[in-house]
């Protein structure tokens, strides 16, 4: 259960950008309101939790500031609320960051959205049905290159004798299977985002993780946000404690998750942050803070995601998801070992951030977060 699944987006019927970055505000501070204020949230917030981990947070708000909620616990046997400033793996969230970086470099004129990915990767994606001479890079960001659903977790290469995997290894495991099918039609897979950070890699000369907090992370001030280097399994204090479990109806099970190194999802589900952090990521990327305008157009152009009137649509990098009260929030959802996680933020500054601390793979609970998000950013204050 790596990440963001194909099947979860499937339920529903979702200058240069590194100047402007570094002057984008974070956002105010979530404020202590009381929970009537968000009567509606807080019942929603509750459902989510009893589908999904030991405990759930909210982190939401519009331009004016932002509050928090949280039900459950953080860390089993105790009494302790999940807070905004609380780190987290973001899981498949952190692809709209890989996205990010690989706009900027298109911005500087080092890539091209349309170009082969053979141009820029000689032999990568080749043999065994591939070739990279007619999968773009374009078509890598937004999951329509035919390549087929991969979850590091349960198909992974060989480790490294530190217990770390090489980006490299990775692509070549997720390359044994042939292609779903011809590049165009949009399957969500985990290898797009991997061999993406091959192409950061070749084209920045450096490795990933320094790429991005050097090109995003550091310029936006998001101190509680990493990108783990390989062999690294720290998780910052404070910390949601994350856990695997089942649930049947009103009983569950849970065990700690056990500690794997991050590099085993790298580009497509590494980075570590904080509600706080990624709300901040999000706003500044929407509002055009961290690729031109031009490219992060080209970042919200969109295919439909499930069924003919699904709320969802895939951008490069970005979820669209259509909101019942008018207009639409980008962002983009999440799962890996021990969190569940969302965030969601609108063109006039209201934002929701989500995050619990299981992944259930045989039966997350996508409506209940995706109700959960829609009440944050619909709601009207009692």
């Amino acid at each position: 259960m790596a990440m963001t699944r194909k099947s979860r987006r499937t339920r529903l019927p979702a200058a240069l950008g590194l100047a402007c970055a570094a002057a984008f505000a974070l956002p105010a501070p979530a404020q202590a309101t009381p929970a009537a204020d968000h009567a509606e949230t807080l019942a929603a917030l509750k459902r989510f939790q009893a589908a999904a981990g030991p405990g759930a947070g909210i982190y939401a708000g519009d331009s004016s500031g932002s509050w928090n909620l949280s039900t459950g616990t953080g860390i089993l046997n105790t009494d302790t609320p999940v807070k905004p400033t609380d780190h987290y793996r973001i899981g498949s969230q952190t692809k709209s960051f890989t996205a990010a970086t690989v706009l900027q470099l298109v911005d500087q004129k080092k890539i091209s959205l349309d170009t082969p990915i053979e141009q820029y990767l000689p032999g990568v994606v080749d043999g065994n049905g591939y070739d990279g001479n007619t999968i773009t890079v374009r078509q890598l960001l937004q999951h329509t290159s035919g390549i087929p659903a991969y979850e590091p977790l349960l198909d992974s290469p060989s480790a490294n004798p530190d217990g770390s995997y090489a980006l490299d290894a990775l692509v070549r495991q997720a390359l044994k299977h042939p292609p779903a099918s011809q590049p165009g039609a949009w399957r969500y897979s985990n290898a797009n985002y991997l061999i993406l950070g091959l192409l950061i890699e070749k084209t920045t000369g450096t490795s990933v993780d320094k790429a991005i907090t050097e090109r995003i992370i550091q310029p936006l001030g998001l101190t509680g946000t990493s990108f783990p280097a390989p062999g690294d399994r720290s998780l910052p204090t404070p910390a949601v404690h994350g856990y695997n479990g089942v649930r049947v109806g009103p009983f569950f099970f849970w065990t700690d998750v056990i500690s794997y190194d991050p590099s085993l999802f790298s580009t497509a589900g590494a980075v570590i942050s904080t509600q706080q952090d990624v709300t901040t990521f999000y706003q500044a990327l929407a509002a055009g803070k961290i690729v031109s305008p031009t490219t992060l157009a080209d970042m919200e152009k969109t295919v439909v995601v499930g069924a003919p009137g699904s709320p969802l649509a895939y951008g490069l990098g970005l979820i669209r998801h259509t909101l019942p009260c008018g207009g639409a929030a980008w962002g983009h959802d999440g799962g890996v070992p021990g969190y569940y996680t969302e965030t969601l933020v609108t063109d006039d500054g209201r934002h929701a951030a989500v995050v619990t601390n299981a992944d259930l793979a045989t039966n997350p609970p996508v409506n209940q977060m995706y109700t959960l998000l829609d009440k944050a950013l619909c709601e009207k204050r009692s």
